[in-house]
């Protein structure tokens, strides 16, 4: 599983862009192809850029993309007909077809992310907090060295806490950055979440993921990583 963003001019969402992506299991994002967009755009394994219909604006930005130094793979979602007109001064690492299947696809992904030169250096990447170890790239995480029964997305959200120890995110925030733009879905999924994941952290830990008064969630940190954080819950989060 990956995480891709998606830049595109279309309202359609990823399935409009490429729509083998809604029968595989990566996170997504969309933004808009501008260049404001870009400023605080979030981390990804791939970026896809959709150039399908504007090849102007997309061999701009995918020249301006490369100008700034990003070493993210960039993959161009394509026509048949902008085939004749891509070359190696667009920048891009590769090009799929907006028509191609998901076998075709992930073995697109999966092979520019392993030429990556980034990737290598996030290839045994572990965050560890206490008796807690997140492994990025394994997508698993253990509590005093057993692994923890964790689905996708409470993987993610454990691992986006611990990155940010400390930090209270609102649940709004956390469906921004850990669901992704494309979902819709009410912000009740957080609370629901968060119980199921300290009630996979038992008793002795659940307290690892903390509760501030009428604001949201937070992970505090054990001593050794940190200073304490003083949680208050009032009930009115789960």
């Amino acid at each position: 599983m990956a995480v891709l963003l998606i830049l595109t001019p279309s309202n359609g969402g990823s399935a409009d862009v490429l729509p083998s992506l809604g029968l595989m299991n990566h996170r997504i994002r969309v933004l808009p192809m501008e260049p404001s967009a870009l400023v605080d755009a979030p981390d990804a394994d791939v970026v896809l850029l959709d150039a399908r219909r504007d090849l102007v604006a997309a061999r701009t930005t995918s020249r301006m993309l490369r100008a700034t130094g990003m070493d993210v793979p960039l993959v161009l979602v394509m026509t048949e007909g902008g085939f004749t007109v891509v070359n190696a001064e667009w920048g891009a690492d590769e090009i799929i077809l907006d028509s191609a299947g998901p076998a075709e696809v992930e073995a697109r992904l999966r092979l520019v992310r392993e030429a990556s030169p980034s990737r290598a250096t996030d290839e045994h990447e572990e965050i560890a907090a206490g008796e807690l170890a997140i492994d990025i790239s394994g997508y698993s995480a253990r509590l005093r060295g057993q692994p923890l029964d964790l689905t996708y997305k409470e993987f993610e959200l454990l691992k986006h806490l611990v990155q940010h120890p400390g930090r209270v995110f609102t649940r709004a925030q956390l469906l921004q950055e850990v669901w992704g733009y494309d979902y819709y879905g009410g912000t009740r999924t957080v609370d629901v979440h968060i119980r199921r994941l300290r009630a996979k952290l038992g008793a002795e830990h659940d307290q690892l993921i903390g509760t501030v008064r009428n604001v949201g969630y937070l992970f505090n940190a054990p001593k050794e990583n940190g200073p304490e954080v003083t949680v208050v819950d009032d009930g009115s989060l789960s």
